[in-house]
């Protein structure tokens, strides 16, 4: 019951305690992520590769929130059989960065795709069914998109945009 009320609570927070967007070093905030997630990824056996990721306009605290809940997800479900494998890339779109977060693991339904990012969305493991919901509104909120591309037994990958940082320090 804990963990669902604090989950409720971030869910809410991605509006009300949201700091405004600034220029995000997303490359040294994914590493730190991925620092904070040391133990989790040592005890799943599971790889984090990734390119080196650009500077984006976003809430570094909610940033840091998206790839925190997308690579829990993507270890949750890595590896089904073995040590997982999660890879994380970024690639210039527009005006836009576009995020993918990829896994080794089962993949999910056609029928299952678009109710994921659904708050309480029926799920088959344990954890709350916010998670993914959060990520939907903190990427909302930055003026992005975010979906899942999947077919079944061969993975998944959690595609978002965030606004790309021009180098002169302005948002396209």
């Amino acid at each position: 019951m804990r963990s669902m009320i604090d989950a409720l609570l971030d869910y809410s927070r991605v509006h009300t305690r949201a700091n405004e967007p600034q220029p995000v070093d997303s490359d040294q905030l994914f590493e730190e992520t991925l620092a904070d997630l040391g133990m989790l990824l040592e005890e799943t056996d599971t790889a984090v590769e990734h390119v080196d990721l650009p500077t984006v306009h976003a809430d570094p605290d909610q940033l840091r929130q998206l790839f925190q809940n997308l690579l829990k997800n993507a270890v949750e479900h890595a590896g089904a059989d073995s040590a997982g494998h999660v890879h994380v890339t970024a690639t210039p779109a527009d005006e836009m960065v576009q995020f993918e977060v990829a896994d080794d693991g089962p993949g999910i339904e056609p029928d299952r795709q678009e109710r994921i990012f659904e708050i309480f969305h029926s799920s088959d493991r344990e954890g709350t069914g916010i998670g993914l919901a959060v990520c939907e509104r903190i990427v909302a909120r930055h003026g992005g998109e975010i979906w899942v591309e999947s077919t079944p037994g061969d993975g998944a990958a959690f595609c978002f945009t965030l606004p790309a940082e021009h180098t002169d320090g302005g948002t396209y």
